[in-house]
């Protein structure tokens, strides 16, 4: 399975001259801690709202900061057409929860979140335990 087949397509992008306030209102409004940023159609940064707590509140910034003033720069992501197993694999060895997802030319095309993964993971174990409880199988003690 790649990654397109379980991503979130349908995100909300911030940009970087967008207040820290604007990006938070998204937040709440989407029941979200993250958002991508992007400009000029390429994803320039990530928002969380820990940057936003961290960044921005603890350093006495106000409300109106600009979101390119707290963002996080180094992103990492994935590609559309990436294995789900290899990305998960890289989700666990960085320590994310989500990553943006990107087409071969880096447009932003979707999100991936763990809860992405896990429901698809669990619709599979769902069949498969629907397979193995069918009646009949190797170790069937009827008949």
């Amino acid at each position: 399975m790649i990654v397109s087949e379980v991503m979130t397509r349908e995100i909300l992008v911030a940009n970087p001259e967008q207040t820290v306030q604007q990006a938070a209102r998204m937040m709440a409004d989407i029941d979200a801690g993250v958002l991508p940023v992007g400009e000029n159609d390429r994803l320039v940064g990530m928002i969380t709202d820990r940057d936003i707590a961290i960044r921005c509140v603890a350093k006495g910034k106000g409300p109106d900061a600009k979101i390119r003033d707290v963002m996080s720069h180094d992103v990492k992501y994935c590609f559309s057409d990436q294995d789900i197993d290899e990305v998960t694999r890289n989700m666990a060895e960085i320590q994310v929860r989500r990553l943006p997802v990107l087409d071969r030319d880096k447009r932003l095309v979707g999100i991936l979140s763990l809860g992405d993964i896990a429901t698809v993971e669990a619709m599979e174990a769902g069949e498969a335990l629907s397979g193995i409880s069918m009646p009949g199988g190797q170790h069937t003690q009827s008949g």
